[in-house]
């Protein structure tokens, strides 16, 4: 079993055998031994009478696997992450984005922020919104039809993450790469899978002019005006707040590179309006047509 000391730096020095090494590191020799047979964990040497004598090295593979278990990985994926400390294990981003459905359901505001914190720094930005916040905000939003609470953990968990995602996006504007203007048209408020988009742009080099939700044509075409976009992209939901305003949608393409994107760009929209669409994923999109735009 554990005590309740996590293995500190330092504390083996030299090669020992596995009852002080087990002392010192905090962990029953049983789970050493178990650890090292099942995951390879540990890598004894041989002292010149033939014991097994372990390392400093084996005690810092022993404090990442107990930090991956606390964090709540499987055992599994604490040793892969403690034997390869620079890729995050098999299953981390679905097992984030679980973690993160458990702290939104207890609305521990708290666990939110670590849970991101610890798949920003593991996965880095793409792969963190991609395979765990949206995930678990469509999970959250599923729930509506399921639980009378969906609506207030929907909205805990929005103003979070959304408020998260614009702390990354801070003068996202600097530089001197293409600019994109972002925008969700008057009548969609949900703005986050846009954020993210413009996230993965500026990752790759753009400038991001971001407007919101709830942002009217008119205010739209005035600041295509005023910047020059090399791309205007606007996102919704909704088909019904698209289609309510296509004549302004077609005097916006006459302006600039008009793109829509969301579940509310159907393709029958997008191929009326002869105006770009952001197929699927924002997420995806963004990567490809930020290489696209670069090749």
């Amino acid at each position: 079993m554990f005590v309740q000391a996590l293995y500190t730096p330092g504390v083996v020095s030299e090669s020992l055998r596995i009852g002080e090494f087990s002392r010192r590191v905090g962990v029953s020799a049983e789970l050493l031994r178990a650890w090292e047979r099942r995951y390879g964990l540990l890598r004894p040497v041989r002292s010149a009478g033939g014991f097994r004598l372990y390392t400093a090295e084996d005690a810092e593979r022993v404090a990442r696997m107990r930090q991956g278990i606390a964090r709540g990985l499987s055992a599994a994926q604490a040793a892969e992450a403690a034997l390869d400390p620079g890729a995050p294990p098999d299953g981390f981003a679905e097992g984030a984005a679980a973690r993160l459905l458990e702290a939104i359901d207890s609305y521990d505001e708290g666990r939110v922020q670590t849970v991101l914190d610890e798949a920003l720094e593991a996965l880095g930005l793409e792969t963190m919104v991609a395979g765990v916040i949206m995930p678990a905000l469509a999970e959250v939003g599923q729930g509506w039809q399921r639980d009378a609470l969906a609506i207030s953990r929907e909205h805990f968990a929005s103003n979070l993450i959304r408020a998260r995602l614009l702390s990354l996006a801070r003068v996202w504007g600097r530089g001197t790469g293409p600019l994109a203007l972002l925008a969700c048209p008057e009548g969609e408020r949900h703005d986050i899978s846009l954020i993210a988009f413009g996230l993965i742009l500026r990752s790759r080099g753009w400038r991001i002019v971001f407007l919101g939700a709830e942002t009217p044509l008119r205010t739209i075409e005035r600041a295509v005006e005023a910047t020059q976009p090399d791309m205007t992209v606007l996102a919704s939901f909704d088909p019904a707040v698209l289609a309510s305003q296509t004549t302004a949608l077609r005097r916006l393409a006459r302006q600039c590179r008009l793109l829509l994107g969301g579940p509310g760009a159907t393709e029958p929209l997008c191929t009326r309006l002869r105006v770009g669409r952001v197929d699927g994923d924002l997420v995806a999109a963004a990567s490809e047509l930020a290489g696209a735009t670069s090749a």
